[in-house]
């Protein structure tokens, strides 16, 4: 049985030090992005930030990862970019999920993280009408 999602919600990613993150609910992505900053691959090994200096959850710890590949992603204004691509965990109305999640420059965007249609599928039914179902559940307790 489907859970109902809104359109936007908090999700806490603990694998990657991030806790009430916004989230941007998009059907019409596939793929899954979180907002990064200096991406850079040394031996093999992908190193980056995420989020930027004006979020309030910005930890300046740089995230190294073993484990990445790249992923060719049509972004909604039609281009093609390669992104690098993260395996990780997120945290939804209690439940830990793995989630891949591109790594992709947000500071223009309104949301750091974009839960796409391949995450969405299969687990939740997206409720445009309703706002942070998960993050109201996660405040009662």
């Amino acid at each position: 049985m489907k859970r109902n999602i809104g359109r936007i919600d908090k999700a806490d990613f603990p694998l990657l030090n991030l806790f009430d993150i916004e989230v941007k609910v998009d059907t019409g992505a596939y793929t899954s992005s979180i907002h990064c900053k200096n991406m850079k691959v040394e031996d093999n090994y992908l190193k980056c930030n995420f989020l930027d200096e004006e979020h309030p959850s910005y930890h300046e710890k740089e995230i190294v990862f073993d484990e990445y590949d790249v992923k060719v992603v049509k972004s909604s204004n039609g281009q093609a970019e390669a992104r690098y691509r993260i395996k990780t965990e997120i945290i939804l109305f209690g439940k830990t999920h793995s989630i891949y999640l591109t790594l992709s420059d947000r500071e223009e965007m309104r949301f750091p993280v974009l839960l796409g249609r391949n995450f969405l599928s299969k687990k939740y039914m997206v409720d445009i009408n309703k706002t942070n179902l998960s993050f109201k559940l996660k405040s009662k307790k």
